[in-house]
């Protein structure tokens, strides 16, 4: 939200749950962890906030973002948080410890969305840069999964990991078969 907060909502009745205050600036991302038990957001503030889901309190806030964070996500492992960001990189980070695990560098503009595969092995990014890459996260080494001719804005992957979708600048979603 703009005035730097997430509100949590009950899906069923539409009543406002919390608020977690803590940002000073936009929200731009929210993910929620595979457990249900953390919240995590991005800001134009260049950080990353976990939070616990229960009581809306502050776990951690993560930096080292030199641009916007526009995107996070949570590996189906819980503790490892990945974040994208106006910088042009994608960041792997511990949830648990607040640690900077690995900087994953090579879009050319700014990473707009990020993904975890269900293994956790892969990270997939789309960036302004009208790339969508897959990430080893061991490794860091990446390879170009699509070539677009406008900005990658959005993307997910389904909870079998098959399938790849993403969204561009120009209204359009790209759905791939997707074999790592």
């Amino acid at each position: 939200s703009g005035d730097g907060t997430v509100r949590l909502w009950d899906g069923d009745s539409g009543r406002l749950l919390r608020t977690l205050e803590g940002h000073t600036d936009w929200v731009n991302a929210v993910a929620v962890s595979p457990d249900g038990r953390t919240i995590v957001s991005g800001s134009r503030e260049r950080t990353v906030r976990l939070w616990d889901g229960d009581s809306g309190r502050l776990l951690r806030s993560l930096e080292g973002h030199t641009g916007w964070v526009n995107a996070v996500a949570v590996s189906p492992d819980g503790p490892t948080v990945v974040s994208g960001s106006l910088d042009g990189t994608v960041r792997l980070w511990d949830g648990d410890s607040g640690r900077l695990l690995r900087t994953l560098e090579g879009h050319t503009g700014w990473v707009n969305a990020v993904a975890v595969s269900p293994d956790g092995r892969t990270i997939v990014s789309g960036s302004k840069d009208r790339t969508v890459r897959a990430w080893d996260r061991e490794t860091g080494a990446s390879r170009v999964l699509f070539w677009n001719d406008a900005p990658i804005l959005s993307l997910a992957l389904s909870p079998d990991g098959r399938l790849l979708t993403c969204g561009d600048s120009e209204g359009r979603v790209w759905i791939f078969e997707w074999v790592r």
